[in-house]
């Protein structure tokens, strides 16, 4: 859910590093399979990180918002338990041979785009960490996108995304836009939150890659 319509105490729009660990920690399913629900939960929660950033992170909380609605939808839908946890939905996907039927929207797909942007979040905060408060965030933030994103987007939002990081502030001032009241303990929790999306992030890369799904179009 955006920032923009967080609009009560009890739901103030603040980047919480504990509950975006929480959460993603919830969503491990066994020992390789991840619960979609709580999975669309954690990316909430990014939202409000990149919503938080502004403009400078428009080009990925558009995007996510767009695809958590979708994977909602489908929860949603008739065939909602097929889209329970992700190995249901790509074995569901697969069997019924919808990922190459043309008036379908698939689930799978739509992960794999919200799991390119998790990339994209986690290394910009595990590069983030290693900097001090005075640090501009602004060359990292290059870096994490051509390492991440860049590859898969077009030249025109690759250069808007590119002129967007010059402002990025120093890691001081992103902490306290991001994590208010929060932000000078901030830091200590982010190994455990990143320790947690990574174990999240590796098993949706090594299902996908076992289902050579990692290039769907």
């Amino acid at each position: 859910m955006s920032c923009a319509v967080l609009d009560s105490k009890e739901h103030e729009c603040i980047f919480d590093l504990d509950r975006v660990r929480d959460i993603f920690k919830a969503s491990l399913v066994g020992a390789e399979d991840v619960d979609l629900d709580q999975y669309l939960e954690g990316f909430k929660e990014l939202i409000k990180f990149c919503d938080l950033m502004g403009s400078m992170f428009s080009f990925v909380s558009s995007e996510i918002s767009e695809k958590i609605k979708v994977l909602e939808d489908l929860r949603n839908g008739e065939q909602r338990d097929d889209f329970a946890t992700l190995f249901t939905m790509t074995d569901f996907e697969t069997t019924q041979n919808l990922l190459v039927k043309k008036d379908y929207t698939s689930g799978s797909r739509t992960l794999l785009r919200l799991h390119r942007g998790l990339d994209f979040i986690r290394t910009f905060l595990e590069k983030l960490g290693k900097l001090n408060p005075d640090d501009s965030t602004s060359s990292i933030g290059r870096e994490a996108y051509t390492k991440t994103l860049a590859s898969y987007h077009s030249f025109f939002i690759r250069q808007g995304a590119y002129i967007a990081m010059y402002t990025l502030p120093t890691q001081k001032v992103l902490l306290q836009r991001v994590c208010k009241e929060k932000a000078a303990t901030a830091l200590a929790g982010l190994p455990a939150m990143l320790q947690v999306t990574n174990i999240v992030y590796d098993r949706v890369q090594a299902h996908y890659k076992a289902k050579d799904l990692l290039e769907l179009p």
